[in-house]
């Protein structure tokens, strides 16, 4: 059963932390994959993901369909594919049920600076809780 962490945001930063994240995972080792909710957000992650420390190099691959990314340790998508056989999940996006169940740890975001979207990750979180996942705050 997947492991679920949730994010709390107070500030509309959602790219830098889905990058540290993913880097953090991927320095210890583990595949991972980032769903974000369309191409567009795909591709500005994509760009961001190269340029968000000067420090830091994340390899990092968009799986937009027209490229192998089975051998990328982190992958962008704007889909419901794990093209990489991530085991951590990352959602910039809420994904489906049957999606998170296939990963071992899963990260989602309570973005508290804006009241429908904290609405959102509440019923999440409650949703989570009644699927078994028993949720905590990263």
């Amino acid at each position: 059963m997947a492991e679920v962490r949730f994010v709390q945001l107070e500030r509309e930063e959602k790219a830098l932390h889905l990058c540290r994240i993913a880097d953090e995972h991927f320095l210890l080792g583990s595949r991972v994959l980032v769903v974000v909710g369309d191409e567009n957000r795909a591709v500005t992650l994509d760009r961001f993901m190269w340029v968000w420390d000067k420090k830091s190099f994340l390899p990092h691959s968009l799986d937009n369909g027209t490229v192998d990314c089975m051998d990328e340790p982190v992958v962008i998508s704007a889909l419901e594919r794990n093209s990489n056989q991530a085991k951590v999940l990352i959602m910039g996006s809420p994904c489906t049920e049957e999606f998170i169940g296939r990963f071992d740890l899963v990260f989602d975001f309570a973005e508290t600076y804006d009241n429908q979207l904290a609405e959102a990750a509440r019923t999440r979180f409650r949703k989570y809780r009644t699927l078994g996942y028993n949720p905590s705050m990263y």
